[in-house]
């Protein structure tokens, strides 16, 4: 049998559990729940969240919650290597985290890329059609080529197997040579994103081996190639249109980046221009390579 409560008691109010945490949730004075979890701030009112502020979380958690990313950029591009200092200073909580800044920008600069991107042949006219065959095409591969020259298959600066593997394209199927010229330059820019994670820990790794007196960590380094890496996507993106004086750009990126060293590393002006030659010399050795590779791959798978 029920107890009758006594006369001018209150039921007590249920208790409520926080869905993230499951952390009670004690009601506030007027039995109502509180607004926001005490043990993890997750509000405890949720719904499915309408069109409108599901893009308003999206811009706010990106673009807008506190200015973190548009002080982040600022720092970035008028203060070189200031970015990197104030983060290995411990001063992390104002800024975007160099890996996540790294990834947002290059992958919207990739895809930007990817879309304005055609394919980069000798000629216009680089696959030429004669007597319904396929007579003249070309391909560069690297530092190689390969492809047709009046009907005759030619194979230049490229390793043994490279050529027969071409030519076994072209010999069983060479009406799809054409089309596998085209998308070639599709596959490339593609698979450039797989090749940065090659190219930016090798940039960490030249910087560790030039200053590897200094003792830093390789993680050190590894901050400052992300936010030099970040820099340089940017400024490549910003050359993507079509104007001819946007390319000028591109000459800040070397006095941006030793600027940058200067600031992070600091030392004399001859060390850092002696250091900054061998990492720009090993980093373009292994650049060259990275796209070779990327060259081949998007030809041959």
């Amino acid at each position: 049998m029920n107890t009758p409560l006594p006369a001018g008691a209150a039921a007590t109010p249920k208790v409520r559990a926080c869905l993230n945490c499951g952390e009670a949730l004690l009601p506030m004075a007027g039995g109502q729940p509180p607004r926001h979890c005490p043990a993890c701030g997750q509000e405890t009112h949720v719904r499915p969240p309408k069109l409108g502020e599901f893009l308003q979380q999206f811009g706010g958690a990106y673009f807008a919650t506190e200015g973190a990313l548009w002080r982040t950029l600022k720092l970035l591009l008028l203060k070189p290597g200031e970015l990197t200092a104030q983060y290995l200073a411990g001063r992390r909580k104002h800024y975007v985290l160099p890996l996540r800044l790294y990834l947002s920008i290059s992958l919207v600069v990739l895809l930007l890329f990817r879309i304005s991107a055609t394919v980069s042949l000798e000629s216009p006219d680089a696959v030429q059609l004669g007597q319904g065959e396929i007579r003249n095409g070309s391909l560069n591969i690297g530092l190689g080529r390969a492809g047709l020259k009046d009907g005759v298959f030619y194979c230049d600066n490229l390793p043994g197997w490279v050529c027969k593997r071409v030519q076994r394209r072209i010999d069983v199927k060479p009406e799809a040579f054409a089309q596998v010229v085209r998308d070639v330059g599709k596959n490339f820019v593609a698979n450039l994103g797989a090749a940065m994670f090659v190219l930016l820990p090798s940039f960490a790794l030249w910087l560790k081996w030039v200053y590897f007196p200094r003792r830093l960590h390789y993680t050190e380094h590894l901050v400052f190639a992300l936010h030099v890496h970040a820099l340089w996507f940017l400024v490549f993106g910003l050359t993507l249109p079509p104007f001819e004086w946007l390319q000028l750009l591109l000459l800040a990126v070397p006095i941006y980046t030793l600027l940058a060293m200067k600031r992070v590393y600091g030392g004399r002006w001859w060390a850092l221009c002696l250091r900054a030659g061998l990492v720009s010399t090993l980093y373009g050795i292994t650049l060259a390579f990275a796209m070779v590779a990327v060259g081949l791959w998007s030809f041959l798978f």
